[in-house]
């Protein structure tokens, strides 16, 4: 089989549906021999009845709990037969072969391990697709952002979009999760996702481990997506920004020296207490609740906790 398509969906019901319909759409009168599976993390909007009923073609995991991205994720790539893997989140579109293109491109150059394609916003605007690994400067940024420009620098992670104007494939540290392709002799080299992450930087792991072997990570930029972006995770956005910290600390502790480590824990508790003095101004000039405050203090006293180890 050339593709399997592995996608993990959590209570965003009708941006699956339309997920999966730009993905039949794309793959619809191709020469490309798919399957589709499909990981529903306990949906209480009746994602996994909606997806049997309108695309019984697909394989369906329903899970009686969320066991989280990677954990779910590796539940598809146990049962995907394809010589490529995609990881394709539900509140994507495909745009025309995007996939297609992507297969292409793995086909042609062996070396590479992991690909991604290009995105889009919604309303069509510009979306990072790539990125390079997590630094200091990127932690600095996150918790005090400066001017627009170095946030959208090299300085914070962000190819240059004149890279992605050209249309030409190029060499990346790791794609966004959205949409990632893998090879799947990569895979069985590097092994899966690390279910140690329960939701974020799974995708940064898994390149990291894949460059370490000698694969090489690509964005080709003419493989196009929509991607609206953190449906799920909005529903819960404390708990969430609790959950990234979580990760980033477990990538860092696996792959970065301790130097890194020790001032990395030092900017995130100098940057956690300037939050919580912004959102105590907020509070007071009425900009957020007080029950939202209590749920803000409470998610960046977790996150101190965490950068004190």
């Amino acid at each position: 089989m050339d593709l399997s398509v592995v996608i993990v969906s959590w209570n965003v019901r009708e941006l699956l549906l339309a997920c999966l319909d730009s993905l039949y759409r794309s793959l619809k009168g191709s020469s490309i021999e798919h399957q589709v599976l499909i990981v529903d993390n306990a949906s209480q909007d009746e994602s996994a009845e909606a997806v049997s009923t309108r695309f019984p073609q697909a394989q369906l995991i329903a899970n009686s709990d969320n066991r989280g991205f990677a954990a779910a994720s590796n539940q598809g790539l146990e049962r995907a037969k394809g010589q490529f893997v995609a990881l394709l989140n539900p509140d994507t579109v495909v745009v025309d072969d995007a996939l297609g293109q992507l297969l292409q491109f793995m086909a042609q150059r062996s070396s590479a391990g992991m690909v991604g394609p290009s995105l889009a916003y919604e309303d069509g605007s510009f979306q990072h697709s790539a990125f390079r690994f997590p630094s200091l400067a990127q932690a600095f940024f996150d918790f005090f952002p400066l001017h627009p420009r170095l946030l959208d620098s090299s300085l914070n992670g962000r190819y240059a979009r004149s890279l992605y104007a050209t249309g030409r494939p190029f060499r990346v540290d790791h794609p966004l999760g959205a949409c990632m392709l893998v090879r799947s002799d990569a895979v069985a080299e590097v092994g899966a996702l690390d279910e140690g992450f329960f939701m974020y930087c799974e995708e940064v792991d898994w390149a990291l481990r894949m460059k370490h072997a000698g694969w090489e990570v690509y964005c080709v930029p003419q493989a196009r997506l929509i991607h609206y972006g953190a449906r799920s995770t909005r529903q819960f956005r404390d708990e969430m920004f609790v959950a990234l910290w979580r990760s980033r600390f477990l990538l860092f502790a696996k792959h970065y020296g301790a130097p890194y480590n020790w001032l990395v824990r030092r900017i995130v508790r100098l940057g956690v207490w300037r939050m919580a003095v912004v959102a105590r101004l907020q509070a007071e000039d009425g900009t957020i609740s007080e029950q939202q405050l209590r749920g803000r203090l409470d998610a960046l006293q977790r996150v101190r906790e965490l950068a004190y180890g």
